[in-house]
């Protein structure tokens, strides 16, 4: 997927979500994670964010409660994605580690936006190859599509080759604890501390 296409797709979610939500920067807000925020949603975080049931690579439904059991950090992409997918993966593997380092569990997952060739086992491999904790899940292409929509991700098969056609996508990193399927976004442009920086101040106010 080009640069180009990334910044379109970003642009089409925030379009998207501005719809019965729109995302603004800020620094403050009347909410007990005011000094983390990086972003709000106006109109509530509730326009993010919400229940799925998808496959790991055991063949076991996983729920968002289970997938979801501290503070997570949520990427939707593809095992066939030849540049945003490994790096932002890779950003948030790094950033875990450095969160560990700190005394910090962070959940990482990996939720596939290609099911038909990323079966459960080929997600979960995937997502092991990048961190040992990292959890990959597929799903049936309605489940799949009822989480991403869920995270208001946007996604489009581009090309006709039944094998070897890319997907277009957004590249947002969601930030989620139990109770909280949104705290917090991030943009392939965040490093590795930014990330850790900002979920360890979400840690501490949970």
């Amino acid at each position: 997927m080009t640069r180009a296409i990334a910044l379109f797709a970003a642009a089409a979610v925030l379009i998207g979500i501005g719809v019965g939500a729109f995302l603004v920067m800020y620094n403050a807000g009347p909410d007990g994670f005011a000094a983390c925020r990086r972003s709000a949603i106006v109109g509530g975080s509730a326009a993010i964010g919400g229940p799925f049931a998808l496959t790991d690579g055991a063949g076991a439904r996983v729920t968002e409660a289970e997938a979801i059991t501290g503070p997570t950090l949520i990427y939707f992409g593809y095992t066939f994605c030849p540049d945003f997918c490994p790096t932002d993966l890779a950003r948030n593997a790094a950033a875990a580690d450095l969160l560990a380092e700190r005394g910090i569990d962070v959940g990482l997952v990996f939720i596939t936006i290609d099911p038909e060739r990323d079966t459960p086992e080929v997600a979960s491999e995937y997502a092991a190859s990048l961190h040992p904790a990292m959890i990959g899940l597929s799903g049936s292409p309605e489940d799949v599509a009822a989480a991403a929509e869920a995270y208001r991700v946007y996604w489009r098969k581009a090309g006709d080759d039944p094998t070897s056609y890319l997907m277009d996508h957004s590249t947002f990193t969601y930030l989620a604890s139990p109770g909280q399927p949104f705290l917090e976004f991030f943009s392939t442009s965040a490093a590795p501390e930014e990330v850790a920086d900002a979920v360890a101040c979400y840690a501490d106010a949970l």
